[in-house]
């Protein structure tokens, strides 16, 4: 009997955990699915960066989703992401960052020398976000421009999911740029709609993870 393929997930919103099973269950719903949640993740890394002790959490959780049977792990969040690159040298299966689809995505649409807006609500983000276009456009002349969307943060935290969508599409709407890129899987949902070359990590990052599976 062929054993049922697996793949890990590791989230540190443990809201989105939901949203991205039924990503992955709505392109392959005969894939087995495994979520960890770990919230005190993005909390150091917005209280202190990401440090040493993150590395370390990260490579536990990797660990544990891989020897679980996970023939390929996704990490859902951006301000983690060179925790997860790290994480990724040392692992036997693929361990993907969730931005890398988005990124590379972002600069083919701007273009030689165009121009990259990268949105984000946390300012934890936008080093990790940022890092990882430059390294995409290098030798492009695309340039990145990364700002934080104020408030937006403190109205999710407060429960306000309307206002934080609000100020998210206000910002898409008055950047100026050839693409905007939306650091946070939890913004995705409020640019639904819109009709701007906007780019978000949830899709990308579950199509990477659907061809590393099917890769192996």
């Amino acid at each position: 009997m062929t054993a049922q393929l697996k793949v890990g997930l590791l989230h540190t919103v443990p809201a989105l955990a939901g949203t991205f099973q039924d990503l992955v269950a709505r392109q392959n719903p005969a894939l087995r699915q495994v979520h960890v949640a770990d919230a005190e993740l993005l909390a150091t890394a917005v209280r202190e960066g990401v440090t040493e002790e993150v590395f370390a959490r990260v490579r536990r959780h990797v660990r544990y989703l891989v020897e679980d049977g996970a023939a390929a792990v996704l990490v859902t969040c951006s301000s983690i992401g060179e925790a997860v690159e790290a994480a990724a040298r040392d692992a036997e299966v693929p361990v993907l960052r969730v931005d890398a689809p988005m990124a590379e995505e972002a600069v083919r649409a701007a273009g030689d020398g165009g121009r990259i807006a990268v949105l984000a609500t946390l300012q934890a983000t936008l080093g990790p976000t940022g890092r990882l276009l430059e390294r995409a456009a290098a030798g492009t002349g695309v340039t990145v421009a990364a700002t934080v969307v104020e408030g937006a943060a403190d109205a999710r935290a407060a429960g306000d999911q309307d206002e934080h969508d609000r100020l998210v599409r206000a910002a898409v709407e008055t950047a100026e740029a050839d693409a905007i890129v939306l650091a946070q899987a939890s913004m995705a949902q409020a640019v639904a709609g819109l009709d701007v070359r906007t780019f978000t990590s949830p899709a990308g990052g579950v199509a990477a993870l659907l061809a590393a599976v099917g890769r192996s």
